[in-house]
């Protein structure tokens, strides 16, 4: 008490900026940081951090398919109105598990999930995902990422990925981060119900880290993740969220702040990296596009919250194929249908009936809200132009057909 009384630090102004972006110290040639192996190893920290790694698989017949670490899974197929979901607190918990294993595997009585590095120039490292959830469902999923499809995170080293919290970067309230594989070749099977069925098809994975409370992260999430086998194989993902009014430019009260982070694959390669800052009041003019609008919002009387009815996606920046040179561009625009008739809604997720319990009683006090997540799947068409040597005809415009499985959460 007495040092703070007595104190000769300077005082903060209220009015410094106290939320630092990705994106903002990051030049727009620069954006893609090759992962290094640290990066996806899990760094299990306590307090409230939430930390996941999640693997989005949609397979051959438009199933999409995601286990993450408590651990839990959902597997959704709309087309034969199939939706299983399974939560499941583990036991005996290790990272790194015994077999000379590093922290980018970990193993419990109920699952594995191991890495594996290669000696495949085509495959050069991998997952081997097994998991019993009980006695209607198990699975084996082993997951292979194209050595022309590198892992990435915005900007490079050690300091890459991470937005701010706080007016000090360095002494900060908090952090966010995420690193992807933005596509991944998926095989294995899964056992429903004594039924086994084989799985096949394209993914991507996402190990997310949220360094403070999640209420005071974000007030909103957008996700999209569409996978395409056509033009050797197509990818587009982002990751968008927008702060809470307590963190922006100008200190408290100047929030929400919209940063936006993505990648495309086109031709099995990783095409390019986007990230965009959209600050409020300011208008964005830069050459690097990553955005997600909200179009044609309703109420819904489920959640309380405005709902879209349609979502639009946007992608531009500079091409990382070295003998590509150019810009890359790619739109995506999604009917979710409305309240009386949905479009591909797989769920209405209550986030605060899945969340540990010290969680989810910290956030309802905190934020008084009832936060939710809509997820959908539906087939669609990316439209995308770049360099001829992408790909054929790219240079004057392609659709590609595929499937988009999307996510708008809403928090406050």
């Amino acid at each position: 008490m007495f040092s703070s009384i007595f104190s000769t630090a300077p005082p903060v102004d209220p009015t410094a900026p106290n939320f630092h972006s990705v994106s903002s110290s990051v030049p727009e040639n620069e954006l893609f940081g090759e992962l290094e192996p640290k990066d996806t190893s899990l760094l299990c920290a306590g307090g409230f951090v939430t930390e996941t790694q999640t693997f989005y698989v949609i397979t051959e017949d438009g199933t999409v398919w995601y286990p993450t670490i408590q651990f839990t899974c959902k597997i959704a197929n709309p087309s034969k109105g199939e939706k299983i979901w399974k939560s499941v607190n583990v036991n005996n918990f290790v990272t790194p598990p015994p077999g000379g294993y590093d922290k980018r595997s970990s193993k419990a009585d109920e699952y594995s999930v191991l890495y594996k590095a290669t000696a495949d120039p085509e495959y050069p490292e991998g997952y081997t995902i097994r998991a019993n959830l009980g006695n209607d469902l198990q699975i084996s999923l082993e997951v292979t990422r194209p050595a022309s499809i590198p892992g990435y995170k915005v900007g490079k080293g050690p300091e890459g990925g991470y937005s701010y919290f706080g007016v000090d970067p360095k002494k900060a309230d908090g952090y966010v981060i995420h690193r992807f594989w933005p596509r991944f070749k998926a095989t294995g099977h899964i056992i429903r119900s004594g039924q086994a069925e084989s799985i096949q098809g394209s993914g991507m994975f996402v190990h997310a880290i949220q360094g403070m409370r999640p209420n005071l992260v974000a007030s909103a999430w957008n996700f999209a993740h569409f996978q395409s086998e056509e033009l050797g194989g197509v990818s587009a993902i982002q990751m968008e969220f927008t702060t809470t009014e307590t963190y922006g430019k100008k200190g408290s009260g100047s929030g929400g702040v919209v940063v936006n982070v993505g990648s495309l694959v086109i031709g099995n390669k990783l095409a390019t990296v986007t990230a965009e800052t959209k600050w409020p009041g300011e208008t964005s003019s830069g050459p690097v596009i990553s955005r997600a609008h909200h179009l044609k919002p309703e109420h819904d009387p489920d959640t309380s919250y405005q709902k879209p009815s349609e979502i639009e996606y946007q992608w531009k920046a500079p091409s990382v194929v070295p003998d590509a040179p150019g810009i890359v561009e790619a739109k995506l625009h999604v009917d979710l249908g409305t309240n009386e008739k949905h479009q591909g809604l797989i769920e209405k997720v209550d986030i605060l009936a899945e969340i540990p319990y010290v969680i989810k009683v910290a956030v309802n006090y905190v934020a008084g809200t009832k936060p939710y997540i809509y997820q959908w799947l539906n087939k669609t068409k990316l439209s995308i132009t770049g360099p001829e040597a992408l790909a054929p005809g790219l240079s004057s415009g392609v659709e590609v057909a595929g499937t988009l499985y999307n996510e708008a959460t809403f928090i406050s």
